[in-house]
């Protein structure tokens, strides 16, 4: 999918300064186009400790084996997170959809991904770090975002990590083409099942998730 002219670079350089004079010493970083690198191989106890250390304004992510910058939710974002929070309250009491969760991604629980969230049985993450296991996350959620490395990110390394991770839903909201994904049945880290449909469909979500969408409203938040 080509590029959103509305795109943003990852990070300002007032907050890569701010990362990296907070970043531990043996973690050398650079900005270099508007996007945040490593000098060198960035091991996962290296990254949460830098996760552990960034400011406030910086959200981090460790996929594939490279360090990532979460957009910050931006315009319609938060409506789009409400109006799927209000259908999965109404259908599904017993469970929470828990925003802004970090999960152990990938095979091996290598990848740290920060999902928009993630839906589970309530309490269940209670007492859980910074990075929860994935075991027992019936759905994690993504909404795409006007940054330059969303096509990459969403649409084709978290669909592999979170089927590495046996989580048996991922829903991507696309906000660049007005749709939503349903990835469903992970198997050998892939998603066997991976119907898109337009906003307004009505979309039944499959078992364990088990919730009928109505995405009429979303019509509301096209751009």
């Amino acid at each position: 999918m080509p590029p959103s002219t509305e795109e943003r670079p990852q990070m300002s350089i007032e907050d890569f300064e701010d990362l990296a004079n907070a970043a531990p010493e043996h973690v050398r970083l650079e900005f270099v186009g508007g996007r945040l690198r490593t000098k060198d191989p960035l091991s996962v106890e290296d990254f949460e400790e830098l996760e552990r250390r960034a400011p406030e304004t910086v959200r981090l992510e460790y996929i594939n084996g490279k360090l990532e910058v979460k957009a910050m939710p931006d315009g319609k974002h938060p409506s789009l997170f409400m109006w799927l929070l209000r259908q999965c309250l109404l259908q599904r009491p017993d469970l929470n959809l828990v925003p802004e969760s970090g999960v152990k991604a990938e095979a091996y629980r290598e990848g740290r991904a920060r999902t928009d969230g993630s839906l589970a049985p309530v309490d269940h993450y209670k007492g859980d770090g910074e990075w929860s296991n994935p075991d027992g996350t019936l759905m994690t959620v993504e909404i795409t975002s006007r940054d330059r490395d969303t096509n990459q990110r969403d649409r084709i390394d978290k669909p592999i990590g979170y089927a590495e991770a046996d989580i048996p839903v991922y829903l991507l909201i696309d906000r660049d083409d007005n749709t939503i994904t349903v990835f469903s049945e992970p198997k050998d880290g892939r998603y066997l099942q991976a119907p898109s449909y337009p906003w307004g469909a009505t979309i039944e979500l499959p078992d364990p998730v088990n919730i009928t969408l109505d995405t009429e409203k979303l019509k509301d938040y096209a751009d």
